[in-house]
This record gives C-alpha cells, sequence and structure tokens, in this order.
C-alpha cells in the first residue's frame, strides 16, 4: 500500500505564513502576493545595505518586526486616497503600506538621494504603480493638492513635525507621527493651529520596546 509523504514546507514558506498572521494581528489582511512581495523589498533592501548602508538594521527577523510591521501598524488608521510619508529613508513606512494597499497612492519623500533611488527602485522592481518618489525636503515640497494623510517615522519633535508639513495639508489632513516613547514636553509645545485627535499605543508582534503613534489635525 502507498503512502503519500506530507508537502515540503520550506523556511520560505514557514517566513510567509508567519508574516501573513502577524499582520492580521495588527488589523492588515495580506494576500500571499503582497506578503511575498514585502519579503521581496526585504531581499532588496539586504542586496543594497551592503553597498549604501540604508539601514542599521540587518538581521532578518529584525526587519520583519521592526521595518515591516512597525510599518504596517499604522495602516488603520490612515485616510483618503493620498498618502504622503515624510523622511521616509529606506522606504518606511511608505513602501509596505503601498504593498498592503495598492488602491491608495503613495507618495514618498526624503532629501537624501541614494534612499530615494533605493526606493525607487524597489518601486520599480516590484511594480508598485501607487508610488511615487520625491528627493526634497519636506518644507520645500508643494504638490499641486493637499495630501489627506501626512505620516512619519521618528522624523522630528511634534512642534517641529507641523512646522515643516503644514504646506502639505488641507484643513482635514490626518498627520500620523509614529514614535517611541512619550515626550510630554512635545505635547505642551504642539502650535496652537493643530489638537491631537488620539494618542495610542502600537503593539508590534516581537517588539518589546515602546512605540505610539499620535493623530493630529489642523483646528483652522
Amino acid at each position: 500500500m502507498s503512502t503519500i509523504s506530507p508537502r515540503h514546507i520550506s523556511d520560505a514558506d514557514v517566513e510567509l505564513a508567519a508574516l501573513i498572521n502577524s499582520t492580521a494581528s495588527l488589523g492588515v489582511t495580506l494576500d500571499a502576493r503582497a506578503a511575498t512581495q514585502l519579503l521581496m523589498l526585504l531581499d532588496e533592501l539586504s542586496r543594497w545595505n551592503k553597498i549604501y548602508n540604508l539601514t542599521a538594521i540587518g538581521e532578518r527577523h529584525d526587519m520583519i518586526v521592526r521595518h515591516l510591521l512597525d510599518s504596517l501598524a499604522v495602516w488603520p488608521l490612515l485616510e483618503g486616497s493620498r498618502v504622503i510619508d515624510v523622511g521616509t529613508g529606506a522606504g518606511f513606512p511608505g513602501l509596505p503600506l503601498a504593498i498592503a494597499d495598492p488602491h491608495r497612492q503613495f507618495t514618498l519623500l526624503d532629501s537624501n538621494g541614494k534612499k530615494v533611488r533605493f526606493v525607487a527602485h524597489v518601486a520599480r522592481t516590484l511594480d508598485l504603480g501607487n508610488v511615487q518618489t520625491v528627493q526634497a525636503r519636506a518644507e520645500t515640497h508643494t504638490p499641486p493638492l493637499f495630501y489627506d494623510t501626512v505620516v512619519t517615522r521618528a522624523f522630528a519633535p511634534l512642534p517641529e513635525l507641523l512646522d515643516k508639513v503644514v504646506g502639505l495639508c488641507g484643513p482635514n489632513t490626518l498627520v500620523l507621527a509614529m514614535k517611541g516613547r512619550r515626550q510630554s514636553t512635545e505635547r505642551e509645545e504642539l502650535p496652537a493651529q493643530w489638537r491631537i485627535e488620539t494618542d495610542r499605543d502600537l503593539l508590534i508582534p516581537g517588539l518589546a520596546r515602546s512605540r505610539h503613534v499620535t493623530a493630529m489635525r489642523r483646528t483652522t
């Protein structure tokens, strides 16, 4: 009597399944194609990082947790169809968000030329038609239309951040600032024309350190 051997499960299969499960706990539903693209993003980042030093995070598990999962944790808060990631660096959180949400348009902005070139390379390689790159400082970028959501990750103290992105924001634009530990002085020094709508913890699977996101909108 013949027996059927179980299907061989590769390390890549395990990694893919773990990523899909982890993102689900963040409220993000990934199909296999999107999850594969996210892992391909890390493959490209590792390859480029050997030459261009784009990130100090080099271990694969840490890259998944601190780049992919951390980026996607803010996805449930995004509003509208036009999103800009200010100070995107090597594409975080913008690239993971664009992969997970192909129906929104993402502009990824940074002043560092080599990092913008990497982001553009990944967008071409993964055929991300919803990603546009801009090499500029936030305060000099003049979009034809205001963005619906501005997202930043460890960009600047809140008062400085809002001063730099005000030109990107209309009256209803949501600004999401992803940060580590809370700094009370930042909230006390918030410009009068801005209000904090919510400030919530981000629970990243596999990450012990404190993370939170502050959501802000203009009052006038």
